[in-house]
């Protein structure tokens, strides 16, 4: 009993208390074939959610200044865009204008050209949280990356579009590089969510939702996706749901509609309060070379997380 507590006593401690332990790496398999890490490291904790972002929704890191993340509260805040680097410090306000925020529910922020074939970077929000899926239209907001990062003032022009089947509750937005499409993710009890293309969308008309397929981890063992985040190669998309993080992988995909074809595996995340954004992390300013993926979760203070490559 003395030397079991001598040996107890004794053992070494974790070099960084930040750091989550993953299961066995069998738990992860490498990824074969596809731009990015074959094998994720441990998530590390590298800043916290600053009280601005209590209710942290999503996150997308900027293509014009380097190290910078856009990042959104989730309903019943501010109409507010905030950018803030990795450790969560503040580094600007955005007050946005131009739409009306009665009912508005922000679940997620992209990046991607302002239009298909726009040589313009564009903030997309997507007005698509529907708690009780009553919601007949919903709806992106759209703005202009801002060449400074400084508090602003800055008008949204509003997308609307409608379900080609019923109100979906959706917390999920990419852009698919190289087309600049929207590709909404939707919060499912009983899958990954349904993959929904947009069509049509136009200032003052109504676009379309162009169902795609349907997302299941394997053994269909997760549900809910609660962020999402498409690499620039096209080849991986990240799912974030309330336990786990999931990559969907497949060599060659240069659209969505191939992609959600391909392998489903977990890859490591961190055990978060209520965890709602995610996004690729550019390699040296360099977006097509990302490697690495941050997380955030709501509430103040949580822990914001990076993972790289092992």
């Amino acid at each position: 009993m003395l030397l079991g507590l001598l040996a107890a006593c004794t053992a070494p401690k974790p070099s960084n208390p930040e750091a989550v332990r993953p299961a066995p790496s069998s738990r992860y398999p490498p990824a074969e074939g596809v731009p990015g890490c074959r094998l994720y490291g441990e998530p590390q904790g590298v800043g916290r959610v600053p009280l601005v972002l209590a209710e942290l929704s999503g996150l997308a890191a900027s293509a014009r200044h380097p190290g910078v993340l856009w990042a959104h509260n989730d309903s019943g805040n501010a109409f507010q865009v905030f950018a803030i680097d990795a450790s969560g410090k503040l580094l600007a306000t955005l007050n946005l204008t131009g739409a009306d925020p009665e009912g508005m529910d922000l679940e997620d922020i992209a990046l991607g050209p302002c239009a298909p074939g726009d040589a313009r970077t564009c903030l997309f929000l997507a007005d698509t949280g529907d708690n009780f899926e009553r919601r007949a239209q919903v709806r992106l907001l759209r703005f202009p990356e801002p060449e400074q990062v400084a508090d602003a003032t800055l008008a949204v022009e509003a997308l609307p579009f409608t379900w080609p089947d019923r109100p979906h509750d959706c917390e999920s937005l990419v852009i698919e590089p190289g087309t600049g499409r929207p590709v909404l993710i939707t919060k499912e009890g009983d899958s990954l969510g349904e993959v929904f293309a947009l069509d049509g969308l136009s200032v003052g008309g109504v676009g379309r939702a162009l169902a795609l397929g349907t997302l299941r981890s394997p053994d269909n063992v997760d549900k809910r996706t609660t962020a999402a985040a498409l690499h620039p190669s096209g080849q991986r998309l990240l799912l974030r749901t309330y336990t786990r993080v999931w990559e969907v992988r497949r060599p060659g995909a240069s659209r969505m509609e191939e992609l959600i074809q391909g392998q489903v595996v977990e890859v490591p995340g961190p055990s978060q309060a209520q965890s709602e954004a995610l996004t690729w992390l550019p390699e040296d300013g360099r977006s097509t070379a990302s490697h690495s993926f941050l997380l955030g979760s709501e509430f103040a203070g949580q822990r914001l997380y990076r993972v790289d490559c092992r």
